[in-house]
């Protein structure tokens, strides 16, 4: 009896333990992503200071932009587990997670030259998806600048997955503070003319990111070759020399990612479009909705890099235990920030809607009713957002990008941006329709994505190969 007792005890201790350790690698992550999503944000603010021509081209610049560099992003994902993993099977590796993150960079690389071909035609993509001549030349001037960015972000994801796989994340965070901090002042400077510069409108937003995203690679870059626990990777020597197969184990486990990414991404820009089709006042109720929910998925897909981590350390050490252990604590975590979220949307929907709009303006009143009814589709939204985003991050420790990528097809395409475009036009429930086919979607996938963890942690079915 004293001996189950002794071992409950220690069980719980180990539970707590890695609940510590989640949180202590999740936060830094999180806030990371925020200042990721602030210097979007910033941007935003000063192209509105511009003018609406100004903010509709940079809105198509950006969404263009997005769409190609949501792809590398998914595929410099591919560092973090493959790094983790090999940190799990040996604790001191240097070698092959050295071969990891050279082959990352140069995986970046390989995947920015053509997103760069592809984005220096934006003004004839545009103008073939039948936007405006004028926007779409304002457009086109604006990513020319920007895309200039995807290389040295790109490069700072590979890093950043490097000090997250050694659980030192604070660095990276670090360098995202000091870029929101210097996109805002270089867009100030130059979207406006200030100091005597020249005013660029928004090509100097896009120099901006550029020059930011370029300084958060080189801050960390520098902490990697200076400091002690980290220069003994020497990350940057011989970066020329080939190792084609880890190159080719990194593209097998990013290329699923990529396209997971895509997949997502993708069709929250089509039920953008969809609800302009619907009427002005549903699309500015579904860009308030999905500000909200953006802002709060922070938190799990920061709990998701840190579970990749957590269970890729464990797979490395051949760890059931530990595996099952690090999934589901940072599912837990993720599922359960998401619940309270949702709570204070069905309990307090006016008191969001009003950070973006008046409550009190009568013209205000269609878009506030349509923003309120979104929030409480969007409660079920955001539990099963947070559940899909943690469930994909604990698979992705595993080495399971595949089969997730086709569930990801599956549900957010084949059934829920069909069920919505059912109910919103021949159903002719409007943007609740589109709302109640993105959540079915989200759900369907979070479900489908907690089953094949349970099939894999219960069967046996994890691979140490």
């Amino acid at each position: 009896m004293k001996a189950e007792i002794q071992q409950e005890i220690a069980g719980r201790a180990t539970w707590r333990s890695e609940a510590l350790s989640t949180l202590v690698l999740a936060w830094p992550l999180i806030l990371t992503n925020l200042a990721q999503t602030l210097m979007t944000a910033t941007d935003v603010v000063m192209m509105g200071w511009l003018g609406p021509d100004a903010l509709a081209a940079g809105a198509l610049g950006s969404n263009l932009y997005f769409a190609t560099m949501i792809f590398g992003l998914g595929l410099t994902t591919a560092t973090a587990p493959m790094i983790a993993r090999e940190l799990g099977r040996k604790g001191h590796s240097v070698r092959d997670v050295r071969r990891t993150v050279r082959q990352g960079l140069w995986m970046a690389t390989v995947v920015t030259l053509p997103i760069w071909i592809v984005l220096w035609q934006s003004e004839a993509i545009l103008l073939a998806l039948g936007q405006e001549p004028a926007l779409a030349k304002a457009a086109s001037e604006y990513v020319r600048a920007l895309q200039w960015s995807l290389l040295p972000f790109f490069f700072f994801l590979v890093l950043r997955a490097f000090v997250s796989a050694l659980e030192r994340p604070l660095w990276a965070l670090a360098a995202g503070v000091a870029g929101v901090v210097a996109n805002a002042a270089g867009a100030w400077v130059l979207i406006f003319g200030h100091f005597g510069l020249p005013r660029l409108g928004l090509v100097g937003a896009g120099y901006a990111t550029t020059l930011a995203d370029t300084l958060m690679f080189a801050m960390l870059a520098v902490v990697l070759v200076t400091d002690r626990r980290f220069r003994r990777y020497h990350l940057f020597g011989r970066f020329w020399r080939a190792d084609w197969p880890r190159f080719r184990e990194l593209w097998h486990l990013g290329l699923p990612i990529g396209a997971t990414l895509v997949f997502e991404v993708a069709v929250f820009n089509g039920a953008t479009f969809l609800m302009g089709l619907i009427g002005a006042a549903a699309l500015a109720a579904h860009s308030i909705a999905m500000q909200l929910a953006s802002l709060s998925f922070m938190v799990p897909l920061g709990l998701a890099q840190a579970a990749t981590v957590r269970v890729g350390r464990a797979f490395g050490a051949h760890d059931r235990e530990g595996i099952g252990r690090a999934g589901w604590t940072a599912y837990v975590m993720g599922v359960g920030f998401m619940a309270l979220t949702a709570l204070t949307m069905v309990l307090a929907p006016r008191l969001l809607v009003g950070v973006f709009l008046d409550l009190d303006t009568p013209a205000n009143a269609p878009v506030i009713e349509l923003a309120v009814g979104f929030l409480m589709i969007a409660a079920l939204f955001q539990v099963a957002d947070g559940g899909q985003a943690v469930a994909a991050g604990m698979l992705r420790g595993l080495h399971d990008t595949r089969v997730p990528m086709v569930y990801a097809g599956i549900g957010y395409w084949c059934i829920g941006l069909l069920l919505g475009v059912v109910l919103a036009f021949q159903g002719r429930m409007g943007g609740l329709g589109l709302w109640i086919g993105l959540a079915t979607g989200l759900t369907v996938v979070a479900l489908l994505l907690i089953g094949r963890w349970l099939r894999r942690e219960r069967l046996g079915l994890v691979s140490f190969g």
